[in-house]
C-alpha cells in the first residue's frame, strides 16, 4: 500500500540552524531517501521551498481566488513529504520515524486513496 508521509515542521527552527547544521540535516535525510530506496520502499521524496512562495487557490462557482501563503494559518509549515511503499500502517510509521525532521518537527502518515474506476 502506498502511504505520504507528509513532514510538518516551523520554517524558523529551519532559518536557525547553522550553516554545519542544515548541511548535516540535509545530509541525514538524503541518506535516508536513498536507503529507503534501496530498500524498494521509496517512490518520492521532496523538500518544499519556504511557504512564502507559496500560493493558494480556491474556485468557488467558476471563479477562480489565489492568495499568498498555505490556505490556513498555522504554527507549523509543510515542508516536504515522502511517497513510500509499505506493507501496512505499523511500517509506513516505522518509516516515518526515521526521518530526520522528525527531530525538529512532525510527520503525518496518510494512506493514498484509490479513486475507484466507474
Amino acid at each position: 500500500m502506498k502511504y505520504v508521509l507528509l513532514v510538518y515542521g516551523e520554517e524558523k527552527d529551519l532559518f536557525a540552524l547553522t550553516r554545519e547544521q542544515a548541511a548535516k540535516l540535509d545530509a541525514d535525510s538524503l541518506a535516508y531517501d536513498r536507503w529507503l530506496d534501496q530498500q524498494g520502499k521509496l517512490i518520492i521524496a521532496q523538500a518544499l521551498q519556504p511557504v512564502k512562495t507559496s500560493k493558494s487557490l480556491r474556485r468557488r462557482k467558476g471563479k477562480r481566488l489565489v492568495t499568498d501563503g498555505p490556505f490556513a494559518e498555522t504554527k507549523e509549515q509543510l515542508l516536504g513529504f515522502v511517497m513510500v511503499e509499505a506493507a501496512d500502517l505499523d511500517e509506513a510509521l516505522q518509516i516515518a520515524e526515521g526521518i530526520p525532521l522528525a527531530e525538529l518537527g512532525t510527520v503525518e502518515v496518510r494512506a493514498i486513496y484509490d479513486i475507484p474506476e466507474p
